[in-house]
């Protein structure tokens, strides 16, 4: 049998290589196993199974379902391909077990991936993929025809949008958002996200242009990324046809990048300050600020001068998670765009993003642009840069070891003031540039990170990282 390795919060592989239906139902039934044995005080033996608009994933989806009812668990199993995020937030709603989304979420079209939801609403933590990893072929595969798990009442089929666009036009000011008369674009990335902005604004003043929202298994030749490298036609686009502002979400909807209303690229960097300073100021919000070692030092200098306690976690949103679950976070942010907000689920959420974007935009009535020029006038420019490259994985803890013990004096003209070794190895200059080095946790890829005040500075550092990885 093929080897099955968890990741962040799951378990991700080639379709048809060891993404098949015989490994899915291993996974299903170790996950079975594992919330037989250990539900959550106070949960229900209930799961909700969702899955996003890769190849196949109807089916993978309803195997899951399958094999959860055979082990006596009663199944929410969505109808059609469903934002991740909503899928965590019936798991919450329902005081279920755990939940399934059949995704590989950003990765290239010829992945799929299992993802795993704990109780509370959000990413599986490291502790139960662990217990889940260490069940599997524990007990041999038992499945229920969904027809009879239908039948039996084992397996329920339900829309989970409605309850999800619902919770986040709570978060928002929708009112405001309905009378605002927005212009503006969003780009599915060939997601489920397509046409969720259409669903939510029907009937308001705003007019939503969907781009690449038609359901294509290859997602158009792209990564289904928000990032700058996948923006080539929506950007063109938007040069031919201006708008307010795009917003672009992932494979599953639970992230968000953006681009200005004539296509320019907006980095997620950018968007979590812009959400951050919003909080603040429109919002009049406290609390603490969580945010992931490789988001932007903006977010740093933002909360000094407002004196918002800022704690930074490991690279995942597993760690943000765990924090929002203490109360007291205004916002938790990572590099990739996943942002979560407080009086909602401890998860990142594209569309609520997107939405309190949308509701930042209707109160300040100004270009998103004009924002930005604020930001950096008020806290600096802030340029970033990343790079991954081929690493032998095993070499990789001789080269953290070399780094944390031989970091460089200065970050270009800056002394550097502090390293971070708790997930890679992170420098962090005087004047706020910094330069990290991290492995990915499954592939022999290295990510090298950088931020500094001009992109040729950033640049430089990447350049340096590069040479550091040539020392062992």
């Amino acid at each position: 049998m093929n080897q099955i390795k968890f990741g962040t919060d799951g378990w991700r592989a080639v379709i048809a290589e060891d993404f098949t239906f015989a490994n899915v139902e291993r996974v299903a039934q170790a996950a079975a196993d594992y919330w037989n044995a250990e539900p959550a005080p106070g949960t229900k033996p209930a799961v909700v199974v969702g899955y996003d608009r890769r190849f196949a994933s109807d089916r993978f989806a309803q195997r899951t379902a399958e094999v959860l009812a055979a082990n006596g668990l009663w199944v929410t199993l969505t109808p059609d391909p469903t934002p991740t995020p909503a899928i965590s937030l019936a798991v919450k709603a329902q005081q279920a077990v755990g939940g399934v989304v059949i995704t590989a979420s950003h990765n290239p079209a010829a992945f799929n991936g299992f993802k795993l939801k704990g109780w509370y609403g959000g990413s599986a933590e490291p502790a139960i993929c662990q217990a889940v990893e260490a069940r599997l072929d524990a007990n041999p595969v038992r499945r229920m025809p969904l027809a009879e798990a239908k039948a039996a009442g084992r397996v329920t089929v339900r829309n989970l949008r409605p309850a999800h666009y619902r919770a986040v036009k709570k978060l928002a000011d929708f009112k405001l958002v309905a009378a605002s008369k927005l212009r503006f674009a969003h780009d599915a990335l060939f997601g489920v996200g397509a046409y969720c902005f259409d669903e939510l604004l029907a009937g308001t003043t705003c007019r939503v242009t969907t781009l690449n929202g038609n359901h294509d298994p290859n997602f158009g030749g792209i990564n289904p990324e928000p990032i700058a490298l996948n923006y080539g036609p929506s950007s063109a686009y938007l040069r031919r046809h201006p708008h307010d502002v795009c917003l672009v979400t992932d494979g599953d909807a639970d992230r968000v990048g953006g681009m200005d209303g004539r296509g320019n690229p907006l980095t997620t960097h950018q968007l979590i300050c812009l959400l951050l300073r919003h909080f603040v100021r429109n919002r009049h919000g406290t609390g603490r600020v969580v945010k992931a070692l490789t988001a932007t030092s903006m977010v740093d200098k933002m909360c000094a001068a407002w004196n918002l306690p800022l704690l930074e976690t490991g690279v995942g949103f597993k760690y943000i998670c765990a924090e929002m679950m203490k109360g007291g976070v205004l916002l938790g942010a990572e590099e990739s765009g996943g942002i979560g907000f407080p009086g909602h689920i401890p998860e990142r959420d594209g569309i609520a993003a997107g939405l309190l974007l949308l509701e930042m935009l209707a109160m300040e009535r100004k270009p998103i642009t004009r924002l930005l020029t604020g930001l950096e006038r008020e806290f600096g420019p802030h340029r970033y840069a990343r790079v991954d490259t081929h690493f032998p994985l095993e070499k990789r803890a001789a080269l953290m070891a070399f780094c944390q013990a031989n970091p460089p004096a200065r970050l270009l003209r800056s002394p550097v003031a502090e390293v971070k070794s708790f997930d890679g190895v992170k420098y962090v200059a005087r004047d706020g540039a910094w330069l990290m080095l991290r492995g990915s946790g499954t592939e022999p890829i290295l990510r090298i990170y950088a931020e500094a005040a001009t992109e040729a500075g950033a640049r430089a550092l990447l350049r340096l990282g590069m040479a550091m990885t040539k020392q062992v």
